[in-house]
């Protein structure tokens, strides 16, 4: 397992990315499962730097964990901020058109179909959001 703990804003989603990728290039990750990876990192990283504790800003933690059988890595995102499942919210109706959509949700939706496995809990006072890919 590794971990990185940094200031959760949008300027350290690249620094995000980056650590995250180091472990799939390692585990020989294929092309389409990482850039899968890396826009869940997007948009999850994205959404703690935004809404967790503003104005303010607070800590992150991103652990990646390897599940060796059959392959699969799980990428969690830890704060402290305001308690906020984005599971809970309902996906987007992809069949109207975008002047009927509603703003939001677009991302997190992505997140979900191109994840096999994602889980929000919040317990002592943190977020916790796991996504699951597996690898092969």
């Amino acid at each position: 397992m590794k971990e990185l703990t940094i200031a959760a804003t949008v300027e350290n989603i690249e620094v995000v990315t980056d650590f995250v990728n180091e472990q799939l290039e390692a585990l020989d990750c294929p092309m389409k499962a990482q850039m899968q990876i890396d826009i869940a990192i997007d948009e999850l990283f994205g959404n703690i730097a935004h809404y967790a504790y503003n104005p303010e800003i607070g800590q992150a933690t991103v652990r990646v964990e390897v599940i060796e059988d059959p392959l699969a890595v799980t990428i969690t995102f830890i704060d402290n901020g305001v308690p906020y499942d984005p599971l809970a919210k309902e996906d987007p109706d992809t069949t109207l058109s975008i002047e009927d959509r509603e703003i939001g949700g677009l991302g997190i939706y992505m997140v979900k179909k191109s994840m096999d496995d994602i889980t929000y809990e919040y317990k002592n006072g943190q977020n916790f959001l796991k996504i699951k890919k597996n690898l092969h």
